[in-house]
């Protein structure tokens, strides 16, 4: 890695990030990439349901990870084109994009980040930093740290006064479907990393039911499906090649891919 936050010594760091958190709380960067508003419907990953909202007073205290490379150049939650290299991160329920200053708490950086995609999702972890953030928080090489992330508004995004929604109905129970062997899916990629798989699944599932499985040789498939005719699968593959996913491609249920 070679990053600012690799060569800055822990003392000093805190007054050379401070140009860089005054002008990205001063301003609105515009992303690389056309994205959309969104804050989304509930949704379940690996049996856990989280319920998006536009919270203006949120604040949190727990782990931040990162996440880079495998998802460089790929489609965030809210149809943006991931960059390793920007100062983003992902969120489970925070709208998209929003704003959030993310403190380390090991070694006292802070920065501004802008939230344009959904994650993480593996346990304790309540923010996952693009590369480039991580590298300024001083993240990177340790892949984790205990971080405190406090919702912000950069001049001109002040929150807007809604009515508030009712709350959601409880999820109704979600019987696992009966899949009949030979059926087809649409898989998107085979990850080691759980977290970034079940992070996957969810960036996904605009294209329909998606899902994780485990290759039981420490991967984990992510797919969308299953279809009823080939028919259906191609179109959604087609969808999600348009939509970036280079590598996706048509799989049948019996023999393992």
């Amino acid at each position: 890695m070679v990053g600012i936050a690799g060569h800055l010594k822990a003392g000093f760091a805190p007054f050379l990030l401070l140009p860089l958190l005054a002008a990205c709380a001063g301003s609105v960067q515009a992303p690389k990439s056309a994205g959309t508003y969104k804050v989304g419907n509930p949704y379940q990953i690996a049996g856990r349901w989280y319920y998006p909202s536009d919270d203006p007073h949120y604040q949190e205290t727990g782990t931040a990870s990162w996440y880079g490379p495998t998802f460089h150049g790929k489609s965030t939650a809210n149809g943006e084109r991931f960059d390793e290299n920007d100062v983003t991160a992902a969120h489970r329920t925070l709208p998209m994009p929003s704003w959030v200053e993310v403190t380390n708490l090991e070694n006292g950086r802070k920065l501004v980040v802008r939230v344009n995609d959904r994650g993480p999702f593996a346990k304790d972890r309540i923010i996952d930093l693009s590369r480039r953030s991580a590298q300024l928080l001083g993240v990177e090489r340790q892949g984790t740290a205990r971080v405190h992330v406090k919702r912000i508004y950069p001049k001109g995004q002040q929150p807007t006064v809604v009515a508030a929604a009712p709350p959601p109905p409880p999820p109704a129970p979600v019987a696992a479907p009966q899949v009949p062997p030979g059926d087809i899916f649409v898989q998107v990629a085979a990850l080691s990393d759980r977290g970034r798989a079940a992070s996957l699944a969810a960036e996904i599932s605009r294209f329909g039911v998606s899902n994780i499985s485990s290759t039981g040789t420490g991967f984990y498939r992510v797919r969308v499906g299953p279809f009823a005719d080939e028919a259906s699968a191609a179109s959604v593959l087609a969808q999600l090649q348009a939509a970036g996913y280079a590598e996706a491609r048509l799989v049948g249920l019996g023999p393992r891919a």
